[in-house]
C-alpha cells in the first residue's frame, strides 16, 4: 500500500546483498505457485494458493515452494528478517542454518483487528530464536525490552530530501480544484483512525478543506465520514507525496486511542515536518514524546481543542514549530537508521561465528522508488 519502514530498509540492503521479501499469500483458487517480481532491487515473492486451505496447510505449501525456490538460488546461511511472527512456519527450514535472525517489531500486532489467536505464541517463539530485535518506537521498546537481551528502539525515520521537495513543487491537478485553506492526512485509513474526530472537526471547520490520501483497509468504506469539506483522494505514489503536501496548510494525525495505536510510532510525523508542514496529532505516546514535548507538534484529542490547534498552526506558531524541528528531524534519516542497524546486525552475525553474507550491489543506496508499493 505505502512506502514505509520495510521498503526503506530493504531497498538499502538490496544495494549490498540479495534480498528476497516474502509477502502474504494470495488465495485465487489455482494451483500453488510463486510470483516473483523486482521492486528497487528487492525480489518480492508472493505465493498463489488454492482456496480452502487451513492455516497449517497454507504454511506447509508455502514452506515447500519457498525452500525449493531458495535452494535453487544457492543460499548459504542467509539473514532471516521477520516483520511478523506468523511467517515462522514458512521459514522454519532456514532458522537453524541462518547467519542471524532479526525481528523488526514495528507494531504490537496482537492489538490489530483480525489478529490470529496464534500470534502471541508465535512471537514468544520468535523472541526465543532471534539474535536481534528492533522496535518501531520507544513505547514498544519499553514493552518488549525485558523479553530479549538484544532489543533496540528505532522510531520512525525520514528521507528529509525527498519530503523537502514539497517546498518547491507544484501540486497535482486533482488537488488544485480543492479550495484553501487545506488540512491534510496521508496514510492507511483503518481501525487506527478516529473517524468520529475527523467528522466532528470537519463540521466545526467548514471553511477548511480536509484532504485524505491513502488506501482504506480493514474497515467498511461506508463508515468514512462524508462531509462536503472532506475529500478522499485514495492512495498515491510515494514519489508524488511531496507534491500533494505542497498544497496543504496543516497536516493532521487523528489517531484513535485503542489497542492498535497504543505502541505506534507514525512515520508521517517526521515526513510532514520535513515537508514544512505544521502538525496536529492526538496524544499518541510516541508523538507526545518527543514531538509534543519539544514543541514540534500540537497535541489535542477533543474536537474543540483539535480545531483550535489547527487554527493556531495557520499562523506564526505553526511556522515556528516547523523551523525549530528541522535540525532534530535531519538527525533521524533512514540512512542513519540503516547504518546503525547494519552495525548491530554485523555484531550479531559475529556472535554467531558466521561470515557476513554479501552480494553484488544492486543500485545506489539512495535510490528512490518510482511508486508506492509493498517490498
Amino acid at each position: 500500500f505505502v512506502f514505509q519502514r520495510p521498503q526503506h530498509l530493504m531497498t538499502r540492503f538490496a544495494a549490498q546483498r540479495r534480498v528476497f521479501f516474502v509477502e502474504e499469500p494470495v488465495y485465487d483458487g489455482g494451483q500453488p505457485s510463486l510470483d516473483v517480481s523486482e521492486h528497487d532491487g528487492v525480489q518480492v515473492i508472493v505465493a498463489r494458493l488454492p482456496r480452502g486451505l487451513s492455516r497449517a496447510e497454507s504454511a506447509e505449501v508455502q514452506r515447500a515452494m519457498l525452500d525449493e525456490f531458495l535452494e535453487r538460488r544457492a543460499l548459504s546461511r542467509p539473514i532471516l528478517w521477520f516483520y511478523t511472527p506468523m511467517a515462522l512456519p514458512i521459514a522454519r527450514s532456514w532458522t537453524t542454518r541462518s547467519a542471524a535472525i532479526v525481528y523488526d517489531c514495528m507494531d504490537e500486532l496482537t492489538g490489530f483487528q483480525g489478529a490470529p489467536a496464534e500470534l502471541r505464541d508465535a512471537e514468544t517463539e520468535l523472541f526465543g530464536i532471534a539474535d536481534l530485535v528492533f522496535t518501531g518506537g520507544e513505547s514498544l521498546y519499553a514493552a518488549k525490552r525485558h523479553l530479549h537481551p538484544h532489543v533496540h528502539a528505532f522510531p520512525s525515520s525520514v528521507d528529509v530530501e525527498h519530503f523537502a521537495q514539497a517546498l518547491r513543487m507544484r501540486e497535482p491537478g486533482d488537488q488544485q480544484g480543492i479550495r484553501r485553506p487545506r488540512v491534510g492526512f496521508c496514510g492507511v485509513i483503518d481501525e487506527r483512525m478516529d473517524l468520529e474526530l475527523v467528522r466532528d472537526v470537519a463540521r466545526r471547520m467548514r471553511a477548511y478543506q480536509f484532504v485524505m490520501i491513502g488506501p482504506v483497509a480493514k474497515i467498511d468504506p461506508a463508515s468514512l465520514p462524508q462531509e462536503p469539506n472532506i475529500h478522499y483522494l485514495g492512495p498515491r505514489p510515494y514519489a508524488d507525496l511531496p507534491a500533494y503536501f505542497s498544497g496543504w496548510n496543516v497536516a493532521i494525525m487523528p489517531f484513535a486511542h485503542n489497542a492498535a495505536t497504543r505502541f505506534i510510532s507514525p512515520t508521517k510525523t517526521p515526513e510532514y515536518l520535513a515537508a514544512g508542514l505544521p502538525v496536529v496529532s492526538t496524544s499518541i505516546a510516541d508523538v507526545v514524546r518527543p514531538y509534543g514535548l519539544n514543541g514540534f507538534v500540537k497535541i489535542a484529542d477533543r474536537p474543540e481543542s483539535f480545531s483550535r490547534a489547527i487554527d493556531a498552526c495557520m499562523g506564526s506558531e505553526g511556522r515556528d514549530a516547523v523551523l525549530q524541528s528541522q535540525t532534530w528531524i535531519r538527525a533521524r534519516s533512514w540512512d542513519r537508521t540503516f547504518r546503525q542497524m547494519e552495525t548491530l546486525l554485523a555484531d550479531a552475525i559475529a556472535r554467531n561465528g558466521a561470515p557476513l553474507p554479501l552480494g553484488p550491489a544492486a543500485r545506489p543506496v539512495h535510490a528512490q522508488p518510482a511508486a508506492a508499493g509493498r517490498a
